[in-house]
């Protein structure tokens, strides 16, 4: 059934296909990237491709080191889909379960967690990532923990209002007269009743994370040089936007469209599944 649903939208809504393509893009260039890359992305050629313009062997251009863009563009899609991906592996895990157990519970179980998210959504996300990032030393698994842990609030307030709802509901409460206990309603009725929430918010909350990301390395509290990441490389060609446009705009664009891609498939998995926003195509 949930098969037939995704063809039929699939087919009607020409943003869904936009979403998909570019996702599918950004996931292709991720795992073909030390086939597709036509050069080394960390060494480059300073005698003989310092900012060379796009064209030839050089698709994108050559950077201040006389590194390829092409290729540093696709490991750097790598890196944001990793990010994306680890970092909301985190943020599902903690919210979920913050989420599940402040709403089942409630009480001052729900009022601790609460404050706590609270506390964290107080902060501008970008500050609190840059202000957690620049307390230790900048790397990757840092980057990965700190912005799955600044985005488990969001998922645990989502988790905690579908379960408010859902544990007044006749199967959760004939479990409970029957005896089950509190760990079979919470995983075996309340987790799958919430599944597709919170699937639609991983998928928003990856574009988010790639965001974040590029921000970070932007303010070189991410990835370290030499490590290819598209907001380490915007940085990079910032003074240049005169006479090498092309160092920042490439990496710009493959950001903005995995964003794009993201953002485009979340909406339409929102909008397929609450009849409230639900179209035509």
């Amino acid at each position: 059934m949930l098969r037939g649903v995704l063809l039929t939208r699939f087919r009607r809504d020409r943003f869904f296909q936009l979403g998909l393509f570019l996702v599918g893009g950004v996931v292709l260039a991720a795992l073909l990237a030390p086939w597709l890359a036509p050069f080394d992305p960390v060494t480059g050629d300073l005698r003989n491709a310092y900012l060379l313009e796009p064209g030839g062997r050089y698709l994108l251009g050559t950077d201040t080191q006389g590194r390829d863009v092409l290729s540093r563009v696709l490991y750097g899609a790598r890196l944001s889909l990793s990010v994306g991906l680890i970092s909301q592996t985190v943020a599902v895990t903690f919210g979920v379960a913050l989420g599940l157990v402040a709403g089942y519970y409630g009480r001052w179980v729900d009022a601790l967690v609460m404050r706590l998210a609270d506390i964290t959504l107080a902060f501008p996300t970008l500050l609190l990532l840059i202000a957690v990032a620049a307390a230790v030393r900048p790397s990757l698994p840092v980057v990965f923990v700190v912005i799955g842990v600044v985005g488990w609030a969001g998922m645990a307030r989502l988790v905690r209002g579908q379960v408010l709802v859902l544990k007044r509901s006749e199967f959760v409460l004939a479990s409970q007269a029957l005896g089950a206990l509190d760990r079979r309603v919470l995983f075996r009725h309340l987790l799958p009743n919430v599944r597709t929430q919170v699937i639609i918010a991983t998928t928003l909350g990856i574009a988010g994370a790639i965001m974040a990301e590029a921000a970070l390395s932007f303010v070189g509290l991410g990835a370290q040089p030499p490590t290819p990441s598209w907001g380490a490389m915007v940085a990079d060609g910032r003074d240049l936007l005169r006479v090498a446009p092309w160092v920042t705009f490439a990496p710009g664009l493959a950001i903005g469209m995995a964003v794009l891609g993201f953002n485009l498939v979340g909406d339409a998995l929102r909008e397929m599944y609450d009849p409230r926003l639900r179209r035509e195509p």
